[in-house]
Formats: C-alpha cells, sequence, structure tokens
C-alpha cells in the first residue's frame, strides 16, 4: 500500500485522543513530504543533522520531535527547530537545552524500562533522585510535558504490557504529586509499529510510528 493509505489505516486503528507521530527518520524528504500531504503534522528525526535538512526543506507548519539520544553539544542545533525534545535523559542535558533554547522548550522525559540495557533513559529511582535533589520547575526556558519510553523488544506481550503499565503508573503518580497544578504535563509517549495498539491499552496518548507508515510493515 501507499504512505498515504498506510497512514489512513493506522490513523483508523486510535482511538480519540490519541496522537500519531511519524517517525521520519532515515526515510527520504519526498517520502516525508507524501505523509505531509497525507495529512501528517507531527514527524519524529533522531539526528540532527537530518532534522535540519528536512526542516530546512518541508512545509513551515510541521511540528518536528526530536527522539534520538540527544548529545549535549547537538543541542542548541536541534532546538533552533524542533517543538519537542521526547528524549532527555540526564539533569546536564536539560541545563543545556534550557541555557540554548531561544524558547520554551517542550520536553519529555526518558524513562528507561525494559530489559534492555542498550535503550537510555533514566530509571524510577533516577527520576525520583532527580526531583528530589533539583528544582525543575526553575529552569524558566523547559516546559516538561511528560514521559517517554520503550518496552523491551520481545515477543512476550505480557511483559510488554507490564512495562507499558508501569511507565503510566509512573506518569499518573508525577500528575498527582510534582504537577498536579502543572495542567501542561500531559503527553505519555510510549508505543511503536510493533507494540503501539499494547502501548494504547495501557494509557499511551502518542505513538511513534515508521514502518508501518513507510513500509508497511512492523519495525
Amino acid at each position: 500500500m501507499s504512505i498515504h493509505a498506510n497512514i489512513r489505516q493506522i490513523c483508523s486503528t486510535l482511538p480519540e485522543g490519541v496522537k500519531l507521530l511519524c517517525v521520519s527518520k532515515y526515510h527520504t524528504i519526498e517520502q516525508t513530504q507524501e505523509a505531509y500531504d497525507a495529512g501528517i503534522r507531527d514527524f519524529g528525526e533522531s539526528r540532527a543533522a537530518e532534522l535540519e535538512q528536512k526542516a530546512l526543506a518541508l512545509p513551515d507548519d510541521i511540528r518536528w520531535h526530536f527522539i534520538g539520544h540527544l548529545q549535549r553539544n547537538k543541542a542548541k542545533n536541534v532546538c533552533r527547530y524542533a517543538s519537542m525534545i521526547q528524549s532527555v535523559d540526564s539533569l546536564p542535558l536539560l541545563i543545556t537545552i534550557n541555557s540554548v533554547a531561544t524558547k520554551q522548550m517542550d520536553v519529555l522525559l526518558e524513562i528507561h524500562v525494559a530489559e534492555e540495557t542498550t535503550k537510555t533513559g533514566l530509571s524510577v529511582e533516577q527520576l525520583n533522585l532527580l526531583f528530589q535533589q533539583n528544582d525543575l520547575f526553575s529552569l524558566r526556558n523547559i516546559r516538561i510535558r511528560g514521559l517517554m519510553g520503550m518496552a523491551t523488544q520481545t515477543d512476550d506481550t505480557a511483559q510488554i504490557h507490564r512495562e507499558f503499565k508501569q511507565l503510566k503508573e509512573l506518569f499518573d503518580q508525577l500528575r498527582r504529586t510534582r504537577f498536579a497544578d502543572k495542567p501542561y504535563f500531559d503527553i505519555l509517549s510510549m508505543g511503536m509499529s510493533n507494540d503501539y495498539e499494547i502501548a494504547i491499552s495501557e494509557g499511551s496518548n502518542m505513538v511513534r510510528i515508521g514502518s508501518l507508515i513507510f513500509d508497511g510493515q512492523n519495525e
């Protein structure tokens, strides 16, 4: 099927209130334009240079999300083009973004819930310590919009459910406590091409899908 048909098929499975983030990383400008023409406005990139190239070539109303591991020396360039950075995994990175952003930058805190050590993100313990030891709300160029995470790549769907459930429980806990008076904390980004339906069943309201859109198959 075409990119347009793939998007239409995926959107038909998304409940109201769940946003589709089209993961355009590693795909061409022409393919990304085709997804845009199909109605997508939120796109995800994981490399600073590719983000810049596409942002300069594609329509201005695209909302670019940076979803890859972000090196601090690339933060300034990413902040120039991104609407949101979903992969913030340390206090030094938060401080760097705050210092180089020319406008208030929306970010998600990346949480590590998978068993795979290759995946990045804060552990639950590190996240709690981060809030206990730092006033993150004093970073005026940062707005923490929610959490992002990835489940283990496995055929064990029960494990995937458990990991997404853990992330949703953490999200809800933060909304009740540290963000109780901050209604902008409202995004839980979890679920990709191979597990997005499980993520939605566990409370995700943003899914990051690439292969199903561009290749018509799971990642």
